[in-house]
């Protein structure tokens, strides 16, 4: 069978399990539709937390980080695994021991606000907008290339898939689903892992191929690829570009914006007490490090394959894989020395970024007069190229889900791969679809507009509201940002200038207040959103150069900006106005301290 044919195969089989699984798991009530009824076991749950964790992003577009940018796209790496750390241990427990399931619920209970619930009611949708972004145009991408369509059609495509499954089974349907996600995108990401590091160091553990020496040579591979970039003129792979401000100021907002991240949050209230939260989160970050520690592997053996196939090679030499992409729009070539040879040593791009969007956008011309194709036979492209020597666009979306083709791998294998890119993004888009849904029918309507409102009119509401998203969500896949790992890092950078330090101080301090609590969110959302929007979607004639960046940071490491501007202005304001009152003081204590040597019962999630 051809690839086209496994793709086929594989996605439909893997997505009418997902469906299968969202009719027998329906949700019946709100407790199942918001957390599963409480009752997910442990390792289960641990999975599923694991899918919903690693997004288009980890799957898809990290590793393509790392094999384009080298040493600094570690920073996503230590980013979000530190940040899941952080979450499991630091805040996880006390939230479920407080037993709201949603981040504006425990804001609005512990602030005694219905201005605070509702602040964060407006935080939780416009993050998880920002998130679902990335995971729709992870969905395009790979269906641009494995389904031969449109990359639109495949966002559309994946829109209805999510909507049928999300707004059918609500947490419910989502945890079970998720967990077969995992085994998929799993074993996507390791089958060719593990072939491509025996082809290129004969080690069948991707992990300890990484640091083996390459095939046949005395050399390890991440020291063959750096010598690779420099005979083409090139700096070696292995060192690092970003200034030092930028590697801490993106992991710190990473790590912080998974702390604050209220798809993840709200998993560890499908289970039945503390203690299997607590067991739950270490399944979970066992799952994640298993994808985890291989995307390094992954980032190495593409970028030493796709340097030995196409570099100093002509265009008729080019592989199936490369005309197939290219018609995709996510690889591209103009030869600029006119010598017929692909120059290219995967760092950077060919290609200016396009003026009204963040990403490079090859538009490729169709004029009959120049045929479609420049004097070398490269597809000829609108956009201007820059001043540097490299002649070859790679969108790094593409990377792992083009390394097996690279690798000349089975076709079995390139299917399964897309599977996998879409069990990844499908996974993370409906948890952040259930967050928008829920925000809006329990912390917006149930908790603060129609208190009143029936649990069958509420599920209703959520499904709407589920609905509505999902057609806003594919909006802005068609219409990305940037790079999945770029629209993904603006929202952990908002979680970061939002939530994190609002629930931090909301569990360990009993001072602060609603007031300060209101003005510390509102201070580094608009802060955070406002740069972003000001360098990256601002339209050309507005936006501002990288000359002009706030202490040299860029806009995925500005939410570490705005979580400082964000605690000063709670404490301050807190300072200088009432304490809370003594009610909300006890309440805290009940969270930080065992329940037990309180007389009290873990309780299970509270709806009302």
């Amino acid at each position: 069978m051809d690839v086209t044919t496994w793709t086929y195969l594989f996605v439909g089989l893997s997505f009418a399990l997902y469906i299968g699984i969202a009719i027998w798991s329906r949700a019946g009530n709100t407790g199942d539709f918001y957390v599963a009824g409480g009752g997910v076991p442990k390792i289960a749950n641990g999975m599923a937390t694991a899918a919903d964790w690693m997004s288009a992003a980890s799957f898809i577009s990290m590793a393509g980080m790392i094999s384009v940018m080298g040493r600094d796209g570690a920073v996503y790496l230590m980013g979000w695994t530190g940040g899941y750390v952080l979450l499991a241990l630091l805040l996880a427990p006390y939230l479920r021991r407080f037993g709201k399931f949603t981040v504006p619920d425990f804001i609005g209970d512990r602030y005694d606000s219905r201005t605070a619930r509702l602040v964060a009611v407006v935080c939780a949708i416009f993050i998880s907008f920002t998130y679902v972004a990335g995971q729709m145009r992870g969905v395009g991408v790979v269906f641009s290339r494995f389904l031969e369509v449109d990359v639109n059609t495949g966002v559309i495509i994946g829109m209805i898939i999510v909507l049928f499954y999300a707004v059918l089974g609500g947490m419910k349907g989502i945890t079970y689903t998720q967990v077969a996600q995992y085994c998929v995108l799993i074993f996507a990401y390791l089958v060719p892992a593990i072939f491509i590091s025996i082809m290129l160091t004969g080690n069948p553990i991707p992990q300890i191929g990484l640091v083996s020496d390459a095939a046949g040579e005395s050399t390890g591979l991440v020291q063959k690829l750096d010598g690779l970039s420099e005979e083409l003129g090139f700096k070696e792979y292995s060192s690092g570009h970003m200034p030092m401000i930028n590697v801490f100021a993106i992991t710190l907002a990473l790590m912080a914006g998974t702390a604050g991240l209220p798809h993840v949050i709200v998993r560890f209230y499908t289970v039945k007490k503390v203690s299997d939260a607590r067991k739950s989160a270490f399944w979970a970050l066992l799952f994640i490090a298993i994808l985890y520690t291989t995307a390094p592997a992954i980032a190495v053996f593409a970028r030493t394959n796709l340097l030995n196939t196409v570099s100093e090679k002509s265009y008729a030499e080019m592989p199936t894989w490369f005309k197939k992409w290219e018609t995709s729009g996510l690889v591209a070539w103009v030869d600029k020395n006119g010598d017929g040879k692909i120059t290219y040593n995967g760092s950077g791009n060919a290609f200016e970024r396009h003026p009204t969007k963040s990403k490079v956008e090859p538009v490729f011309v169709t004029n009959d007069k120049v045929n479609e194709k420049g004097f070398s036979g490269e597809r000829v492209l609108l956009n201007e190229p820059t001043d540097n020597s490299n002649e070859l666009y790679v969108d790094p979306d593409i990377i792992v889900l083009a390394n097996p083709e690279i690798a000349q791998l089975p076709g079995w294998v390139i299917g399964l791969v897309a599977a996998g890119g879409l069990a990844a993004a499908l996974s993370t888009a409906a948890g952040l679809l259930l967050v928008i849904s829920t925000s809006i029918a329990h912390d917006l309507v149930k908790r603060t507009l129609n208190p009143s409102i029936s649990d069958k009119a509420e599920l209703l509401l959520a499904r709407i509201s589920a609905g509505v998203a999902v057609v806003i969500a594919g909006y802005f896949g068609i219409n990305p940002p940037g790079f999945v790992a770029e629209v993904v890092a603006f929202a952990f950078g908002l979680a970061a200038a939002s939530f994190f330090p609002a629930i931090v101080l909301g569990i360990f301090t009993k001072r602060v207040n609603r007031a300060g609590a209101i003005a510390g969110m509102v201070t580094g959302i608009v802060f955070t959103a406002a740069y972003i929007w000001y360098f990256t979607l601002a339209p050309a004639g507005m936006r501002g150069s990288p000359d002009n960046y706030l202490f040299g940071i860029n806009p995925q490491g500005i939410g570490t900006v705005g979580m400082v501007l964000n605690f000063i202005v709670a404490i301050t304001v807190s300072l200088f106005t009432k304490r809370p009152p003594k009610h909300i003081e006890e309440l805290v204590d009940s969270v930080r301290f065992p329940r037990a040597a309180l007389g009290q019962v873990d309780a299970g999630p509270s709806h009302h």
